[in-house]
C-alpha cells in the first residue's frame, strides 16, 4: 500500500462516480446524493436516452407520499446527481468509483483496467457484483489493493445491507475507507473477510431457496404453502432473531441434537432443481411471463412489488 493511499485513508471521500445507469445505478446515486457533502456522477453511454432522473423521481414518490421527504428535498436530491457520457473525465476526479454494469466478468475486468488509466492512483474501484469473485474482477488492474466488493441489495435506497468484500489483495485501508463511506451514506455495511461465491447474504438466501424449491419439487407442499410457512413463521422473527443468535438462545446442545437428526434429510444438491430447469425451458419465468411456480396477473405482480416497498418503508421509517 502506497503512502499516498495510506494518507487518503485519513481523509473523507467526496467525489463518487457510478458506472452503470440501470435500476441499481440510479438507486446508488440516490443513496450517495442523500449526503449533501458528496458529489455524485453517473457515467452512461447515452445521455439522451437516460432515464436516471426519472427513475430516481419514481423511487422517491412513496417517500413524498408518506411525508418522509418533501417535494423540494426530492428535487434537490435529484439535481445533485450529475450525468455524464465522458468515461475519462468522470473517473479523473473520483475518490470512489463503483460499477454496476451487467454481470459479465470480462466487461467488469476491462472497465476497471480502463478506468485505472484515467483515475488517481488512490481512487477506490468498487464492484457491485452480487456473486462474482472480486479477485478475478481485479485481475487486469495494476493496483489490485484498491479493488473491493460493495454489494448493495435491491432496492439499494431501501435495503440497509451492503456487503463489503475483501479480495485476495484488497488492502485494509481500502476496506476501512469503503466501510466508513457506506456508514456515512446511511447504509449498514458488513465486512466480508473472504472472497467466496455469493459472499454472505446470497449464500444464506439461496440455501433457503434450494430447500424451498426442493419441498415443492418433492410434493411435500405447494409453492404458496412454502411461502406461507416462512411468512407466518420463522420469517416474522428473522429481522430480530437471526440464525446464529437463535442457536445460542435455544442452546448449542439442542442445536447439535436437531442437526444430528435432520441435516441428512435436507436438500444438498449441487445442481439447480430439475423442476426449476423445466419451468425455465417452458418459459414459465414468473412475474415477467405470468406463470412460474405460481400464476400471476400483472395486477398481482405489481401488488407484490408495492407491498415490498410499503413494508420496507414502514420498517425503516415507521410510516
Amino acid at each position: 500500500m502506497s503512502e499516498e493511499i495510506k494518507e487518503k485513508a485519513k481523509k473523507e471521500i467526496k467525489n463518487i462516480t457510478i458506472y452503470g445507469s440501470g435500476l441499481m445505478g440510479s438507486g446508488l446515486a440516490q443513496v450517495f446524493a442523500s449526503d449533501e457533502n458528496l458529489n455524485v456522477t453517473i457515467c452512461t453511454r447515452n445521455i439522451a436516452n437516460s432515464k436516471i432522473h426519472e427513475s430516481m423521481s419514481q423511487n422517491l414518490k412513496p417517500f413524498i407520499d408518506k411525508g418522509i421527504y418533501t417535494e423540494d428535498y426530492a428535487i434537490n436530491l435529484i439535481s445533485r446527481v450529475r450525468i455524464s457520457d465522458d468515461r475519462e473525465a468522470s473517473a479523473k476526479n473520483a475518490d470512489f468509483i463503483i460499477e454496476c454494469i451487467p454481470e459479465n466478468m470480462e466487461l467488469k475486468q476491462n472497465l476497471f483496467a480502463e478506468l485505472e488509466s484515467y483515475c488517481s492512483e488512490d481512487t477506490i474501484l468498487a464492484t457491485n457484483t452480487s456473486v462474482m469473485s472480486i479477485s478475478e474482477i481485479a485481475m487486469k488492474t495494476k493496483k489490485k489493493d484498491r479493488v473491493v466488493g460493495a454489494h448493495f441489495w435491491n432496492p439499494p435506497y431501501l435495503i440497509p445491507l451492503v456487503e463489503v468484500v475483501k479480495g485476495d489483495e484488497t488492502s485494509e485501508e481500502t476496506m476501512d475507507l469503503t466501510m466508513k463511506l457506506l456508514k456515512k451514506a446511511g447504509k449498514h455495511p458488513i465486512y466480508v473477510k473472504k472472497d467466496v461465491p455469493g459472499f454472505v447474504a446470497n449464500r444464506l438466501q439461496h440455501a433457503l431457496w434450494r430447500e424451498a424449491i426442493s419441498i415443492v419439487e418433492r410434493g411435500i407442499a405447494d409453492a404458496k404453502t412454502v411461502d406461507e410457512a416462512l411468512k407466518f413463521g420463522p420469517g416474522l422473527r428473522l429481522p430480530i432473531l437471526a440464525p446464529i443468535e437463535n442457536a445460542d438462545m435455544v442452546g448449542l446442545d439442542l442445536t447439535l441434537s436437531i442437526h444430528s437428526y435432520i441435516l441428512k434429510y435436507l436438500e444438498d444438491s449441487h445442481e439447480p432443481s430439475k423442476l426449476l430447469k423445466e419451468l425455465v425451458e417452458k418459459e414459465e419465468l414468473g412475474f415477467k411471463t405470468g406463470q412460474g411456480f405460481q400464476s400471476w396477473t400483472k395486477e398481482e405482480a405489481d401488488s407484490s412489488r408495492e407491498r415490498l416497498s410499503e413494508y420496507l418503508i414502514k420498517v425503516l421509517y415507521n410510516k
